[in-house]
């Protein structure tokens, strides 16, 4: 008899409530705490531990499916700017680089955690995009010199765009990642930074709609699609992802 592959397979609760869980805690900025409070008040009795170890197993791989869909569709079409910037954050007294970049309409397209902005820490960061994304017509980045040296490492200096206001997009994207980083406390683990910092822009790349940029119906019809594709995550038996169409070229 064949083993089973369902993940929920050693978990009593439903897989809704589970998703519902996972959605509630990774959409909005709230504590394990304040979800067990708003589940009870529906009715489910769930305590925050639980919630904790639902967490530390089905948030990891929820994003990892997230993000492999996203790729897949993504590397079908050719890629026009990626905006990289670095960001903050303090661990135990000492501040560590969270390297993050993002495409042009927003897109984070990844994340990488180092204890120093130096050129080694930008050429890995660099290389990771790249072997994820493919490759871009230009790169906006600010001032920083170890971002000149990666670029001349590659060979991409002609690709490579700084600007006083250029870098705005991927500035205004740290804007989410703050807000969930006080909601959790800090961080205590460079290790923490990095799987949190994945993990929260699969989720942010899935729930985000732009809000602003469209009207209330269209925004309602993306809203239930996400949500229609967040219920089928884990899925036993889920098909197979399409072959990719050829890449758009210039």
């Amino acid at each position: 008899m064949a083993k089973s592959t369902n993940p929920f397979r050693y978990f009593d609760s439903s897989p809704e409530v589970i998703r519902t869980v996972v959605m509630m805690y990774v959409k909005y900025p709230l504590s394990l705490r304040n979800v067990e409070d708003l589940l009870a008040k529906r009715g489910i009795d769930i305590c925050h531990e639980t919630m904790r170890l639902w967490l530390n197993r089905f948030r990891p791989m929820f994003a990892a499916e997230i993000r492999r869909k996203r790729v897949h569709r993504m590397r079908a079409f050719s890629h026009w700017r990626w905006n990289l910037d670095e960001v903050y954050a303090k661990i135990n007294g000492e501040m560590y680089c969270l390297w993050r970049a993002v495409d042009e309409e927003g897109e984070v397209l990844d994340s990488f955690a180092s204890k120093t902005p130096d050129k080694a820490a930008a050429l890995t960061f660099m290389k990771k995009i790249m072997k994820r994304h493919g490759r871009v017509k230009a790169i906006t980045t600010d001032g920083l010199r170890s971002c000149k040296a990666a670029m001349n490492e590659l060979c991409n200096t002609a690709k490579q765009e700084v600007g006083r206001w250029a870098n705005k997009r991927v500035e205004n994207s740290h804007l989410p990642f703050r807000r969930r980083e006080r909601a959790w406390v800090r961080f205590r683990q460079m290790r923490t930074l990095q799987k949190f910092s994945s993990v929260h822009a699969a989720f942010h790349n899935h729930f985000n709609q732009d809000r602003h940029l469209i009207s209330r119906k269209t925004y309602k019809a993306q809203g239930s699609a996400a949500l229609a594709e967040w219920k089928m995550l884990a899925e036993q038996g889920s098909p197979p992802l399409p072959p990719l169409p050829l890449a758009e070229t210039s």
